[in-house]
């Protein structure tokens, strides 16, 4: 590094360090190649914005736990070097920085930052499920279509598709869990089913009593054969032991063996372990919340009904609400009128009056736009799962908001005396359930629009207090991806031909735009113009007469400099730098001359797959020659060797 490159380092580094709170509150550094990351005793001390002004970087949000600066290919590995020498601090492995990451977090914001990854990659399918199920209550309303076999065969396949996505919902949980906590996803899957499988009696319909449970005896304890629909919080934490197994028995059981036993014995302890102790835990925490819920509502007057709306919707989060429904069903027979319905319904209003809060002081923020709109149509309909795992418990803040407009809308539902004479149906819909004595229909629409208001103004007014404390953490439009890991190349290139240069297959498989990776680091170009293939197979070649400029060390990507002095990234797969170089086989070095299709590396597509990883195979162009532009071929299916890119001057 020359004199002069190390002086711009050396500032840049400064000018970070005191924006990112100064040397006290910097516990960790590393770099994933384009990836400056950092771990803060404090991120609130952190002015995110002013660092996106620094010298060289490229973007900057906070991923979980993580300070990212994005610096781009070349860049990284000296600025990083430098940072650490001038802090007399080393430069951490990824796997170590994250552990240094973890050990700062207390356990409550370990659990919510979990919970959130959790449901964040389920959430497209839980959205889907809450658009449904509102277009489906719609058309059900509508005589016309009822009445019309054709509409009426669409309404009803709406009505199925919706609910089969709910009633798949804790398979999708523990599928989720399973891979957030480093075990093998299809093992997710397999607990899932045996939680659902229609040998056990449907929940509900244990609950409310119209259903036989058959009970066995195991080592002397009784096991009630009942199915966990709707156990939100069982399938979190058979997710999580089912993980820990998995990764324990791949450890431990001889390879020869490995894989036809370590699945069994995964399965065979995890399925006991439901059974036997998770499961009763879930139904024993189900029943003593519902109790004091229910206890609070015909005891302690408006603070009852306050406090339950309150805190109703956090029972939705661990998936325990499904017994409401009994107790619906017991005052109906008992006293004629439901009172518990319009006070689920105003706690899932104020939801969604914290979701608009969010959304009004995130209006630039497209992103925000994309998320919140849709979550909100949904808790119109009585579906609060997408505001509340997709929004408001993801950023925490809008979660208190919403509880404290539905303690306000309980508070409307007491002394408006409000009831229904039914259940099963909430919010906009739940309307046609409401008692019409004392101006029912009014104080239906009052009790909603007021706690709808409500989640609104405490949520805005919290974030305005929030953004105050702790500057906003993200890229404006961007979503804090944890992906994308590149490479950093040094500045040396091969001697140089005239443009333009042809740029062939690197790969076998389907050629894409880079828009489409799901990644948006490289999706949203932040890096540079590029392509991708979905590889059929597990090889990498090279896509032009070159030099390898750097392997990184977890093997998944390489930096090359093509003859004509264009500067590439090829990176396989979509966060696979986690997999610690472990499917991957390089075949080339630092300096090597390579001709076009020589082969670069190797990698077991299948078991990257398997593991949960996208295999999208990246083609990043991360320093064309200046004045240069990228004119890229159809997409198409392509075979090693086919053009799929020209560069010209």
């Amino acid at each position: 590094m020359d004199a002069e490159k190390k002086k711009r380092y050396e500032n840049i580094s400064a000018e970070v360090v005191k924006l990112a709170g100064g040397r006290d509150n910097i516990l960790g550094i590393a770099h994933c190649a384009t990836r400056l990351r950092l771990v803060l005793e404090d991120n609130d001390k952190a002015d995110i914005h002013a660092i996106e002004d620094v010298d060289l970087v490229k973007g900057v949000f906070v991923a979980g736990d993580q300070l990212q600066i994005i610096f781009g290919a070349g860049l990284v590995n000296d600025v990083c070097q430098v940072m650490a020498d001038s802090l007399h601090m080393d430069s951490m492995s990824l796997g170590d920085l994250k552990s240094k990451a973890n050990k700062r977090m207390n356990p409550l914001q370990k659990a919510l930052k979990a919970l959130s990854d959790v449901f964040i990659e389920i959430m497209p399918g839980i959205l889907a499920a809450a658009l449904l199920t509102g277009l489906s209550s719609v058309l059900g309303n509508i005589e016309f279509v009822q009445n019309n076999d054709t509409l009426y065969g669409i309404s009803r396949l709406i009505n199925i598709s919706s609910g089969a996505i709910f009633g798949f919902l804790p398979l999708c949980v523990a599928y989720s869990t399973v891979k957030r906590f480093g075990g093998r996803p299809i093992m997710g899957i397999v607990m899932g089913c045996i939680m659902l499988t229609n040998s056990l009696a449907d929940a509900s319909a244990a609950a409310q009593g119209t259903v036989e449970v058959t009970t066995l005896h195991i080592f002397g304890l009784p096991v009630d054969l009942i199915g966990f629909q709707g156990g939100i919080i069982v399938a979190l934490l058979i997710g999580i032991v089912t993980a820990k197994l998995d990764i324990f028995f791949e450890k431990k059981v001889p390879e020869v063996i490995r894989l036809l036993v370590s699945p069994l014995l995964t399965t065979l302890v995890s399925s006991f372990l439901l059974f036997m102790i998770i499961g009763p835990i879930g139904r024993g925490l189900a029943d003593g919340i519902t109790a004091v819920l229910v206890w609070m509502t015909q005891h302690l007057g408006v603070i009852g009904y306050a406090a339950f709306s309150a805190v109703q919707q956090l029972i939705v989060i661990t998936g325990l609400h499904h017994v409401f429904g009994a107790i619906e069903s017991q005052l109906l027979v008992d006293t004629g009128r439901n009172f518990l319905n319009p006070l689920m319904s105003v706690a899932m209003t104020a939801q969604g009056g914290a979701v608009l809060g969010y959304l009004a002081g995130h209006l630039k923020d497209a992103k925000a736009k994309e998320l919140c709109i849709p979550s909100f149509v949904s808790v119109l309909f009585g579906v609060t799962e997408p505001a509340l795992f997709g929004v408001n418990l993801r950023y925490r803040y809008p979660l208190i908001g919403g509880c404290l407009g539905g303690a306000v809308g309980g508070a409307v539902v007491y002394f408006t005396d409000l009831a229904a004479l039914g259940f099963g149906t909430t919010v906009v819909p739940g309307i046609a359930l409401a008692d019409p004595a004392h101006n029912g229909y009014i104080n239906y629409i009052i009790a909603h629009v007021i706690a709808l208001a409500a989640g609104f103004i405490f949520c805005f007014l919290i974030g305005i207090a929030y953004s105050k404390k702790k500057p906003d953490r993200a890229v404006p439009g961007q979503t804090p991806a944890q992906t994308a890991d590149s490479v950093a190349v040094n500045q040396k290139a091969p001697e140089k031909t005239e443009l333009p240069e042809e740029i062939d297959a690197y790969a076998s498989g389907d050629f894409i735009g880079i828009e489409k990776v799901n990644d948006p680091t490289f999706a949203q170009k932040i890096l540079g113009d590029g392509v991708a293939i979905v590889p059929s197979e597990g090889k990498i070649f090279a896509p032009a007469d070159c030099v390898v400029e750097m392997v990184m060390d977890t093997k998944h990507a390489v930096g090359l400099r093509t003859a004509a002095g264009n500067g590439l990234l090829i990176h396989v797969g979509i966060d696979t730098v986690n997999l610690q170089g472990k499917y991957f086989d390089v075949h080339v070095s630092d300096g090597q001359s390579l001709k076009k299709g020589d082969l670069i590396m190797e990698f077991d597509k299948d078991k990257i797959a398997g593991a949960g990883y996208d295999t999208s195979a990246c083609l990043i162009f991360t320093e064309p020659v200046e004045g240069s532009h990228v004119d890229r071929e159809p997409e198409r299916k392509v075979s090693v060797g086919d053009r799929i890119a020209v560069i010209a001057g």
